[in-house]
């Protein structure tokens, strides 16, 4: 083919190529890059001696799903939250935070950061975080963090219906204490003492059975005793607290978690307990009574499959005082 047969074809000009901007790139060039965000904190530092062996194995088994390299970052983080919770919750709180933007489809950091995020008095978060745990996990165990944040938010009616939508049987024993306590403590906001003292009479109120988490039942009770204008039997609870966490506090073997406890404090009946004298003109409006609140307590929403939480290997969270004030669970919020 000689010269004059060959095909037209028209010159590229020199400058095509550099005068493409960047508003002509290829769409899946711009897909995949990725912008900085300046205002997006920063992970906080993780010391170098923490390692993912601090978690629980049934912790870290969670973290399966992720990337070798981002599993044991995520779980650094979350060591470095057991680790300071008590201490430092704000920090605590800012790595959970950490966590949860590296692996955030495992209901395990929603879990930590809902907790933490508690710890510091960010109720509303809280309640976002948890029910976030409870849509991935199935797990109701951390209902008592939820209705006490409502509190928080001084919204007791509705901690009192997030409470009522659970199905007790279905949680631990220490997850239906502090539930327990949490409850009372939102009958408390509503001046509501007798159905407060209600709430807590739950087969875990038992002084021959003592476990680390009843500690926080008796102190719970013993407030609504006196509330009641009952101080002789407040106290005797009160002293039962106290014995069994000085025992606790003495006992490190965890095979002897558990122990009794000679003198028991027989829980009066109904009929037995003195009358309070009130006004039969008050009006009550929607208030239930005390059958009512005995009812609700096995008048539950549904099942659900249950999960653990714990921020360590040993966690001694049941040891807070969650009774009395304005501790975590129950207690009177700015009455």
């Amino acid at each position: 083919m000689n010269d004059d047969q060959k095909p037209f074809r028209a010159k590229r000009e020199a400058s095509n190529r550099s005068s493409r901007s960047d508003d002509q790139r290829p769409d899946w060039q711009t897909r995949v890059a990725i912008t900085p965000d300046p205002d997006k904190p920063k992970s906080p530092v993780i010391p170098d001696e923490i390692t993912a062996d601090e978690l629980p194995l049934q912790v870290r088994v969670q973290l399966k799903t992720l990337t070798e390299e981002n599993a044991e970052r995520v779980a650094r983080h979350l060591a470095m939250v057991a680790l300071l919770i008590d201490q430092d919750p704000e920090l605590a709180h800012a790595h959970a935070m950490a966590a949860v933007s590296r692996a955030g489809r495992i209901g395990l950091v929603h879990e930590f950061a809902g907790s933490t995020a508690y710890a510091v008095g960010d109720y509303a978060l809280a309640i976002r975080e948890l029910l976030t745990h409870r849509r991935i996990s199935g797990s109701n165990e951390q209902i008592a963090l939820i209705v006490d944040s409502e509190r928080g938010l001084e919204r007791p009616d509705r901690a009192l219906e997030a409470g009522r939508a659970v199905d007790r049987s279905k949680l631990s024993a220490e997850a239906r204490v502090n539930l327990a306590v949490a409850m009372s403590g939102a009958r408390l906001d509503l001046n509501q003492a007798d159905l407060a003292l209600a709430e807590l009479e739950i087969p875990e109120l038992n002084p021959g059975n003592v476990f680390e988490y009843s500690i926080p039942l008796f102190l719970a009770y013993a407030e609504c005793l006196r509330e009641l204008s009952r101080d002789t039997e407040a106290k005797k609870w009160d002293d039962l607290a106290v014995r069994a966490e000085r025992q606790f506090d003495m006992n490190n073997k965890p095979d002897e978690e558990k122990f009794e406890i000679i003198e028991e404090i027989e829980i009066p009946k109904l009929s037995d307990r003195p009358k309070v004298d009130r006004d039969d003109s008050t009006d009550r409006g929607d208030r239930p009574s005390i059958d009512e609140v005995r009812k609700s307590r096995n008048t539950f929403g549904g099942a659900v499959h249950q999960g653990g939480n714990k921020f360590s290997k040993t966690n001694n969270s049941s040891r807070e005082n969650k009774g009395g004030g304005r501790g975590k669970f129950g207690g009177n919020r700015g009455r």
